[in-house]
């Protein structure tokens, strides 16, 4: 199940930073992406009556989805599409895969999570082959505000994704499903977005065509609904650093889908950082040595007995 999942998340959410570039245009980013949450959330809604989940969760989870919300369906949202309009898509994939390292971080500082050294050392393995990956996009931008600004706000982006991923661990652990606390924050992430497009003045507008309407369906359904609970669930059952670790791996998707609708052209660099993402990923999920001994210990002493 562990494999099933991270696999989904990867493969949806690979797929999903060029259907963002597709929703850039006439309609404001704080809008589409409202669309986005209002459409996810009430699918949602209608599979937990559909499927007799809970629906209403309990008053002390309130204060979490609330913050959830913001994090993970407002803000981290907010930050990633005006990073893609100034920001190549791939090195907004490149920032967003440090993600494992903000939840080994951040769950060390506020849940007291040790931090295992083989998963930092994938990351890390794990993000100097996405360096190299996405090395030619980042050559000649250094001296640009707007690329700098893109950057700060696909960093900020990814804070709000680990800060998310904590809050719904914590849910996690007081028995709460994904299913029903994605379904809230989603709705009070879109609230959020509405009254304040509102406040701005913002126009809610909806842009006509098949780019747009496609790229908003996949986004609401597969890229949220199926995507963040496949996350989420993959979250509670293997902790926020090693889930996280799928992050790294949607670059990689994502320079594939720019091999078949763009053109990309794989360099040598390119195929040792794709083989570095592996080995890093090989090495984050291999188990602890102090779990594998004292797996076999039980079994040495069977034999021997």
């Amino acid at each position: 199940m562990n494999a099933f999942l991270y696999l989904l998340t990867v493969l949806i959410w690979g797929t999903t930073w060029i259907a963002i570039k597709f929703q850039l245009g006439a309609v404001p980013a704080p809008v589409s992406i409202a669309y986005r949450f209002w459409i996810a959330g009430a699918v949602l809604l209608l599979l937990l009556f559909a499927l007799r989940k809970q629906v209403w969760p309990p008053r002390q989870a309130w204060r979490y989805l609330v913050a959830q919300g913001l994090a993970l369906f407002c803000l981290n949202f907010l930050c990633f599409y005006y990073a893609s309009a100034k920001v190549p898509s791939g090195l907004v994939a490149v920032v967003f895969s440090i993600a494992p390292i903000w939840n080994a971080l951040n769950g060390r500082l506020f849940m007291q999570r040790p931090i295992r050294g083989q998963v930092v050392a994938g990351a890390l393995l794990g993000l100097g082959g996405i360096a190299l990956l996405f090395l030619p996009q980042m050559r000649g931008h250094w001296g640009d505000s707007s690329m700098l600004a893109g950057l700060a706000l696909a960093l900020g982006g990814t804070l709000c994704f680990s800060t998310g991923n904590l809050l719904s661990s914590r849910m996690q652990a007081l028995g709460l499903s994904p299913w029903t606390t994605n379904t809230w924050a989603m709705l009070i992430g879109a609230s959020v977005l509405s009254c304040g497009a509102l406040a701005l003045g913002m126009p809610f507008t909806y842009e006509p065509g098949l780019r747009y309407t496609g790229a908003l369906l996949y986004l609401a359904v597969p890229g949220s609904v199926i995507g963040f609970t496949a996350y989420l669930l993959l979250l509670g059952r293997m902790g926020p650093d090693r889930a996280a670790y799928c992050t790294v791996l949607f670059p990689v998707v994502a320079l594939s889908m720019s091999t078949i609708y763009e053109g990309y052209q794989w360099t040598l660099p390119a195929l040792g950082g794709l083989a570095l993402v592996v080995g890093g990923n090989v090495l984050a999920f291999l188990p602890a040595r102090s779990s594998v001994r004292a797996q076999a210990a039980p079994a040495a002493a069977k034999l021997t007995s």
